[in-house]
C-alpha cells in the first residue's frame, strides 16, 4: 500500500525537477528539449502523488466501514473527487 512517506519522496522529487525547469529560465540559454524532458516527469510525478493520495484514502475508507463506521457526506465527496482526479488521467503524453 502506498503510504504518506511514499507522498514525501514524490513531493521531494517534484520540488527538484521545479527547481530544475527554474534553473533553466535563469541561465538565459533556455533548452526546449530539456524544458519539455522536465515538464513530461513532472507530469508523471505529480499523477503519481494523486494516486498515492487516492490509494492512502481508499484505504483508510475501507477501515472506516470495516470498523462499522458512519462515512459522513464529506468524506464521501472528498473520495468521489480524489477518484475522479486519477481516473480522469491527465495530458495525453503519448
Amino acid at each position: 500500500m502506498a503510504s504518506l512517506k511514499d507522498a514525501q519522496q514524490l513531493t521531494k522529487r517534484l520540488e527538484e525537477l521545479v527547481g530544475q525547469m527554474s534553473s533553466e529560465f535563469q541561465n538565459g540559454n533556455v533548452d526546449f528539449e530539456k524544458l519539455v524532458a522536465i515538464s513530461d516527469e513532472i507530469s508523471e510525478q505529480a499523477d503519481g502523488l494523486a494516486e498515492t493520495f487516492s490509494s492512502v484514502n481508499d484505504t483508510l475508507m475501507e477501515r472506516l466501514q470495516q470498523a462499522g463506521g458512519k462515512v459522513t457526506g464529506g468524506a464521501r465527496r472528498a473520495a468521489g473527487r480524489a477518484t475522479s482526479k486519477t481516473s480522469s488521467g491527465g495530458a495525453d503524453n503519448g
